[in-house]
């Protein structure tokens, strides 16, 4: 197949080095068709200019996000409503990377800082999200990854952290809480996914106890923060293995 190359000047940047020109949006799309719209060669693809990333925002991380959670997606969109508030690639980085805890200030378990990296696939579950909210917000949907598990940073135990995002949140039984109940922003934070700010559910006293039971996490070690887009970000402390069950691992 031939490729047909438009000419575009990128209106974004003088200096942009691909002032020559930029292949069309249409080859583009079958080039990263054929790619599985692979998520890596995607932010490659979107550091050359800001026409590119514009471009990939758009169309690129949509398609990412479609093809890596067909019915995440569907259900997200169901109501009709725009579920991407922080746009696409935002959505498409909550799916594919576990943004950690980089400086150490955000959960009051993690005290050694620990850097966000890329993990290759992550289930999301509507049921896992219900026992993190509470009872007054159940009709609410909320989609939460499975906990990361990192290794031990001290006495506690080790570390599940997980994310994950709102269905409709700008219409939610849990921002209007939040509101009412005036909970606070993070002072020097924000969302690693679409850089807003962050509110902390613990201020609020807001996370149910069948959160601990569902991310097999000890007592009150959980905590989250949610985005004024509705992505969240949470930490727990792991419950320790038994005697028993490092022997059957073994």
């Amino acid at each position: 197949m031939e490729l047909v190359v438009k000419r575009y000047r990128c209106t974004h940047s003088a200096t942009c080095v691909c002032l020559k020109g930029h292949i069309s949006e249409d080859a583009m799309y079958l080039v990263f068709e054929h790619m599985k719209w692979n998520p890596k060669m995607i932010a490659i693809f979107s550091s050359v200019c800001k026409w590119f990333d514009e471009f990939a925002k758009r169309v690129l991380w949509k398609e990412f996000c479609h093809a890596r959670a067909p019915k995440m997606m569907t259900d997200l969109h169901s109501d009709g409503s725009h579920i991407v508030d922080g746009n696409w690639k935002a959505l498409g980085k909550l799916l594919i990377y576990c943004s950690a805890c980089p400086r150490g200030d955000l959960f009051s378990n993690i005290h050694v800082p620990i850097p966000g990296h890329f993990v290759y696939r992550t289930r999301f579950s509507r049921t896992l999200g219900k026992s993190l909210v509470p009872p007054q917000c159940k009709s609410d949907v909320l989609y939460v990854s499975d906990s990361c598990e990192h290794l031990d940073q001290g006495e506690e135990g080790d570390l599940g952290l997980f994310r994950g995002i709102f269905k409709s949140f700008a219409g939610s039984n849990m921002k209007k809480m939040l509101i009412e109940r005036q909970a606070t922003f993070h002072p020097n934070e924000v969302c690693p996914y679409c850089k807003t700010k962050l509110w902390h559910l613990m201020q609020p006293n807001m996370i149910p106890s069948s959160a601990s039971v569902r991310l097999d996490a000890d007592d009150d070690s959980v905590e989250y923060y949610v985005c004024l887009n509705g992505h969240i970000i949470g930490s727990c402390t792991l419950m320790p293995y038994s005697d028993s069950e490092d022997t059957k691992e073994e």
